[in-house]
Order: C-alpha cells, then sequence, then structure tokens
C-alpha cells in the first residue's frame, strides 16, 4: 500500500475539508480526491461522505483510521530506525508513561545518557502504562521505566531510585481537616496509588480534574486551585515562591522507579551500559 494515501487520508479526516488537506500537504485538490479515491478502490468502500462544506468519515472510514495511524507511524518508525543506524554506533528505544517522562529526574536521566553515550540515538516512547508489557514483547520498545513492575515472565528489573508524591493545595496553613470542601486534582499514578490514596477518607470524593499530565494538573492548582498529590521535584519551586503550600498532617507517598527489560534482549549489553554509567534515576 502507497504509505502516501494513508497520509492523506489521515489530513483529510483531521481538516474535514479536501481544500484543507492539500494546502498543508502541498498539493492540488484534484491530488487529494485522486488519492482518497485510490485508496477507496483498494479497500472497496468508501471513506468519506462529501457533502459540500461537510466532509465527515464513513463507518469503514472511522474502522480504517486507527490502522492508518498505526500503519503510518510504523512506517515513520522504520525509516528513522534505517537512518539513524547508518550514523550512529547504536540504538536504545525506552518506553514510559506520558507521566513519567514529565519528571524532572526523568529528563535529567535522559540528558546523563545522552552526555555519556554520545554515539548513541535514544528514542523516548510516551508508553501507556498498561501497554509497557506488550510492547516489551512485541520489541517496540527495548525497556522500559515504570513505577510497577509487570507481572511479565522473563523480566528483569533494575530500582532507579524513589520519588515522594506529596498533597499540596493553592493554600497556607492548610491541614486534612480543612480540605473537605477544596477540589480535588486526580494525577493517575497507577493501581498502587490508587489504591493508597483510597484509604484517605477526606478525598474520597469525585475530582474536577482526572489527568495523566504533571503539568496540567499544576496549572489547575494554580488557577483555579484545589489539592492534587504531585511529585516533590515538580512542586518545590511552587512551594519556594509561596505559590504552593504542604497539607499538614498529610502522608508523603513514596514510589519506586524502575528500569525494565526481558530476558534475552538483543539490547541488553546496553541496558548493562547504562545502568553502569547513568547514577540514579532520582538522586537521594
Amino acid at each position: 500500500m502507497d504509505i502516501q494515501l494513508l497520509r492523506t487520508f489521515i489530513e483529510v479526516s483531521k481538516t474535514r475539508h479536501f481544500g484543507h488537506a492539500a494546502d498543508n500537504l502541498y498539493l492540488t485538490q484534484s491530488a487529494v480526491s485522486f488519492r482518497i479515491r485510490q485508496l477507496e478502490t483498494q479497500l472497496g468502500a468508501p471513506l468519506f461522505i462529501r457533502q459540500r462544506g461537510n466532509v465527515r468519515l464513513t463507518s469503514a472510514g472511522e474502522r480504517m483510521l486507527p490502522y492508518a495511524e498505526t500503519l503510518l507511524q510504523t512506517w515513520q518508525r522504520a525509516q528513522q530506525d534505517v537512518t539513524l543506524t547508518q550514523a550512529a554506533n547504536e540504538q536504545l528505544t525506552i518506553g514510559a508513561s506520558p507521566t513519567l517522562w514529565e519528571l524532572e529526574g526523568v529528563s535529567d536521566w535522559i540528558n546523563r545518557i545522552c552526555a555519556n553515550q554520545p554515539d548513541w540515538v535514544i528514542r523516548a516512547e510516551a508508553t501507556p502504562r498498561q501497554m509497557l508489557a506488550r510492547q516489551l514483547i512485541e520489541k517496540r520498545v527495548d525497556a522500559g521505566l515504570t513505577s510497577e513492575l509487570p507481572k511479565l515472565e522473563g523480566l528483569h528489573s533494575h530500582h532507579l531510585g524513589d520519588y515522594q508524591l506529596q498533597l499540596v493545595s493553592h493554600l497556607p496553613d492548610v491541614t486534612m481537616a480543612d480540605i473537605q470542601d477544596l477540589a480535588i486534582v486526580y494525577l493517575d499514578w497507577g493501581t498502587r496509588f490508587a489504591v493508597e490514596q483510597s484509604r484517605i477518607e477526606a478525598l474520597q470524593r469525585p475530582p474536577v480534574l482526572h489527568t495523566q499530565s504533571c503539568h496540567l494538573a499544576l496549572n489547575y492548582l494554580l488557577t483555579h486551585g484545589g489539592v492534587a498529590f504531585l511529585p516533590s521535584l515538580a512542586i518545590q519551586p511552587y512551594i519556594d515562591r509561596g505559590q504552593l503550600h504542604l497539607v499538614g498532617t498529610s502522608p508523603a507517598l513514596v514510589h519506586q522507579l524502575y528500569l525494565v527489560w526481558l530476558d534475552g534482549s538483543d539490547k541488553s549489553h546496553l541496558i548493562n551500559d547504562l545502568q553502569n554509567s547513568t547514577g540514579q534515576l532520582i538522586p537521594e
């Protein structure tokens, strides 16, 4: 299948407009229409309902879209892999949830890898926590960062450090007894965190915001106020400036971070070098 047909299909599905898709792809509108007709002919089904000023996906188009996106991403990764390995000695793909990639200690750790291994190419993939085991098995990632070890045969793990989650509020001098009426922002750190927070009676209310983005949770607290468990590394600058405050008498939740990989990985030698050269992910 021509990858350009998929790229055009995805662009039309995003813009819902053949002319706008043509502008974004630097094509004529007739070329875009021709590519879509080619793809529809190959699939044997119409992908768009074409009405003046209202282009939308058919049911077949809706089913096709996730496959097209996956195929395009796979092709782009293949291009990068082939091209990059000609210019570099080694490539290592590390998967982690978006929440973990936002941790300051993680970005510092990646910077140390790049400094210590200048001949490596590092791919940092956003991998949902629930998908990490599958992506390791399918070799879509060589190693992963996680705070919850997958139940997976042949899994190796290396403890990289600990981080603290602390309950903070926009109000000063607040204790656990005072937060009953404050909005809750829930930063999703996984199953273990959910169990730990479920034991805190004062937080057993629906959150106003449920997110996997630390930055989004922080911005909400700074703009609208409320309470949230956030990583200590992320909140310390705001505490120093008096913009956020620790909730008195609240527990600090300590979580571990691990580097994980599978037995027999063809990148085991890189992972061993990485463990020996970069030290703790989060300094003591």
